[in-house]
């Protein structure tokens, strides 16, 4: 089991950064795939960025790539989203999600591939 709690977000002003946590309780997330997602009001959850258990691979998605970034503290048992320049579309809850994985590469984009979520932290730029 693994438990994921998110933290970091609040109100900034556009052009200002944020670094989201999501920390795990639980022995298998060092080796758990962990994926950022968002979801705005209205709109469905949208994939943000994903990281390896290993670290060594990541992807983010075009739609933020430059912005968002993403990595991992296992010794910490969290995951960060490093958000610079921020802009009214960041507007949303940002989620983590965690899955086991054999391959230390191993990424995954869809949320029905992951297996633990947490409640999600609220991001707010306003126009």
């Amino acid at each position: 089991q693994v438990q994921l709690v998110e933290s970091g977000g609040g109100l900034v002003q556009a052009g200002g950064s944020l670094r989201l946590s999501c920390t795990a309780s639980g022995s298998i997330f060092s080796t758990s795939v962990v994926g950022w997602f968002r979801q705005a009001p209205g709109k469905e959850r949208e994939f943000v960025a994903t990281i390896s258990w290993s670290g060594r691979t990541t992807y983010v998605a075009a739609s933020v790539k430059g912005r968002f970034t993403i990595s991992r503290d296992d010794a910490k048992k969290t995951a960060y989203l490093q958000i610079n320049n921020l802009n009214p579309e960041d507007t949303a809850a940002y989620y983590c999600a965690a899955s086991p994985t054999e391959g230390d590469r191993t990424l995954r984009v869809a949320a029905d591939g992951y297996d633990y979520w947490g409640q999600g932290t609220q991001v707010t730029v306003p126009t």
